[in-house]
């Protein structure tokens, strides 16, 4: 198992090589699996009839949509974990906390060890393509096989704070593991001013 990337001969109009053709890599095309098709592929591999994988997929589904909307996160088996989180404006007074300071609402996945273990050990394969778009070199990837996981906690344009995403009210029921407790959302970093709410 591979992953495929192209590298591609693209003329570059701005930055630092303006003027210039540069190979840019870039992830070929994969084709979107329906979900009729892992379903399918679910129930093989398991010995249990599709209809009751069917039965199962949506069940899960509407487990983990109710438990992440009310502010857990929730177990993806074998991938790791979803919860809902935010972005939104900090502010100096308690009087000018409103729903607008929200910007968006997120939806964070974080990828278990094994799942990133799997993704560090798969192979890259990069085909490489001249501006006419005729191939003209095959590699295979050495690097390091570090996996980068988007955290939440990048920073922002916008003077944004760290939260957890959970609820506020000190007790979570419904399968959280490890929930909150006191007043919930507190920063990750305080007096940083900049970073995701999630």
């Amino acid at each position: 198992m591979a992953l495929k990337v192209k590298a591609k001969e693209q003329y570059q109009n701005i930055g630092k090589y303006a003027g210039k053709y540069r190979y840019v890599m870039m992830p070929e095309l994969y084709t979107a699996l329906t979900q009729d098709k892992v379903i399918k592929e679910a129930a093989l591999r398991s010995g249990v009839s599709k209809g009751v994988m069917q039965a199962c997929w949506d069940a899960a589904g509407e487990v983990i949509k109710a438990w992440a909307t009310e502010g857990h996160s929730v177990a993806l088996p074998g991938l790791g974990t979803m919860r809902f989180g935010l972005r939104a404006k900090s502010v100096e007074k308690v009087d000018e906390v409103k729903a607008g300071l929200i910007s968006s609402r997120r939806i964070i996945f974080t990828p278990d060890t094994d799942l990133k273990e799997e993704l560090s050990k798969t192979a890259v394969q990069i085909t490489c393509y001249d501006r006419d778009g005729k191939e003209v070199k095959r590699v295979t990837s050495s690097d390091s096989g570090d996996v980068e996981e988007d955290d939440g906690e990048h920073q922002s344009s916008e003077n944004t704070q760290p939260s957890t995403g959970g609820n506020t009210s000190g007790s979570n029921t419904g399968g959280n593991t490890g929930g909150n407790t006191g007043g919930g959302n507190q920063p990750s970093n305080p007096g940083s001013g900049g970073s995701d709410m999630n």
